[in-house]
């Protein structure tokens, strides 16, 4: 069981991505999942979730630039990132709820940093001012 990300890259302030998030050997639509960004030097910080019901949760510093969806017959999630920032920069990780699913707080204890099971292998988003 993998999660396996795709995108992010070099874009200019103001530019935009998009980031993929792929299960395989799971079906990630029993998941809800978070996705989240680490610099170096600087504290984990979780962005954005959807649960399995699509219901989207948002950090402050994302809110109303970025937009988190999940396309279950992919078993994908993907972020898309508008109006990027340099303050954006930053490596970005997806991850599933990392316990029995079907409760209904999977999104809070992930936007809070708990919970945090099966994690994709990362991507750099780089924002050029």
């Amino acid at each position: 069981e993998q999660l396996v990300q795709s995108g992010g890259g070099l874009v200019q302030a103001g530019g935009s991505l998009r980031l993929s998030c792929v299960a395989s050997g799971f079906s990630l639509g029993r998941y809800a999942v978070v996705w989240f960004r680490q610099a170096p030097g600087k504290l984990r910080e979780q962005i954005s979730c959807i649960n399995v019901h699509g219901r989207t949760f948002y950090a402050d510093s994302v809110q109303g630039r970025f937009t988190i969806s999940r396309d279950n017959a992919k078993d994908a999630v993907y972020l898309q990132m508008n109006n990027l920032k340099a303050e954006d920069t930053s490596h970005y990780y997806c991850a599933r709820y990392g316990s029995v699913p079907g409760g209904n707080n999977e999104c809070q204890f992930l936007m809070e940093g708990r919970w945090l099971g099966e994690t994709g292998q990362g991507t750099l988003v780089t924002v050029s001012t």
